[in-house]
């Protein structure tokens, strides 16, 4: 009687039993995909600030170049991915190989030369409105752009 038994039963899961599992995957998934969201946020912002340091160190080697001392002109910073040197074809002095671009598309950093031409304004606009380093005034540097969340992350002449 016991063989008879065993040869009939099913030896798989019950549909309660995989509504279950699914119901649990479902509710982790649920929770950590919040989570992973904000640390791609917080990982482009840690990108962009590294990015405005660098621009920072390439614009005091190029003051260092010039006589008499001034920075670049408003704007006139190369593209993102051009090479930024004294000469054509990334001859001379090189002050940056290769132009940091935003992480994120359709978004610039935005340089500003100041008044005496030996202070400038270096801006970008931040994702995560908690960071400590932003600002939630981004109108002296990007003149608004910031509309998506207003806090943007700004570096001045050292």
């Amino acid at each position: 009687m016991e063989a008879i038994l065993k040869k009939n039963s099913c030896a798989g899961f019950t549909l309660i039993e995989l509504l279950v599992v699914i119901a649990i995957i479902s509710s982790l998934s649920a929770l950590l995909l919040p989570n992973y969201m904000s640390t791609r946020e917080r990982a482009r912002d840690s990108q962009r600030k590294s990015d405005l340091r660098q621009i920072q160190k390439a614009l005091e080697l190029y003051k260092d170049n010039q006589s008499p001392i001034t920075y670049p002109a408003t704007d006139s910073l190369p593209a993102a991915g051009a090479c930024w040197s004294s000469g054509a074809l990334c001859t001379g002095s090189v002050y940056m190989n290769k132009m940091p671009g935003d992480p994120s598309p359709g978004k610039s950093y935005k340089y500003t030369l100041g008044a005496d031409i030996l202070t400038y304004t270096l801006c970008a606009c931040l994702e995560n409105t908690a960071d400590l380093d932003g600002v939630a005034s981004c109108t002296t540097c990007t003149g608004g752009a910031c509309s998506t969340t207003n806090w943007c992350y700004v570096v001045t002449q050292p």
